[in-house]
């Protein structure tokens, strides 16, 4: 299988745009199913470069609720993939590049799709990230250039691009409260498989 390049570039406007049309599909779709969709990640921050790869959070208020919402994620082209080792939050993959299904077949950017409990460590730790990089744009700024020079130093290697960012997630999260035990948890997520 071939190994993607690992790109990391300017902030663009557009990501917060293709957030918003790709939420009002899923509010369409799920209704009141669901208690919220969040844009995470470093797409979310304004100014912080980026992978061009939207992380989205949709939220649900216990475990129980999942599976409807498994169904109609679905219904627009997703695959449910487990918690992929990350309690509380389950990943979806696209079918295809047209998912989510618009009835329109619009061709949609690169997105990781999430379904997370309320209160889960994994939405926390995303939530408490992008808003400290929100309200301290120089820690954004660092944050940009580390993923640059990871990106050059690993440009075939995922594993170790994450895990070079995991010090300094795990230094700002620390600043926000979080405690030892969740940190030390996120690091061990985080850790490259050689």
């Amino acid at each position: 299988m071939e190994k993607r390049t690992i790109t990391v570039v300017p902030y663009t406007p557009e990501w917060a745009d293709t957030f918003r049309q790709l939420a009002a599909l899923y509010r369409a779709q799920l209704g009141n199913l669901i208690t919220g969709i969040e844009h995470v990640g470093s797409t979310s921050v304004p100014g912080l470069a980026a992978k061009p790869v939207i992380d989205i959070d949709i939220l649900i208020k216990e475990a129980a609720g999942l599976p409807p919402v498994v169904v109609g994620l679905e219904r627009l082209g997703y695959t449910w993939r487990g918690d992929l080792g990350i309690p509380g939050r389950e990943a979806f993959g696209r079918n295809a590049g047209t998912s989510p299904l618009d009835g329109e077949g619009t061709v949609w950017p690169a997105h990781n799709l999430y379904v997370c409990v309320e209160g889960c460590v994994s939405l926390k730790n995303h939530l408490e990230l992008r808003n400290y990089l929100r309200q301290h744009p120089e820690a954004a700024l660092q944050y940009g250039t580390l993923k640059q020079e990871l990106a050059a130093r690993y440009p075939h290697d995922i594993d170790s691009y994450v895990e070079g960012k995991t010090a300094f997630i795990t230094g700002i999260l620390a600043h926000t409260g979080m405690g030892a035990d969740v940190l030390k948890d996120i690091t061990a997520q985080n850790k490259a498989t050689k």
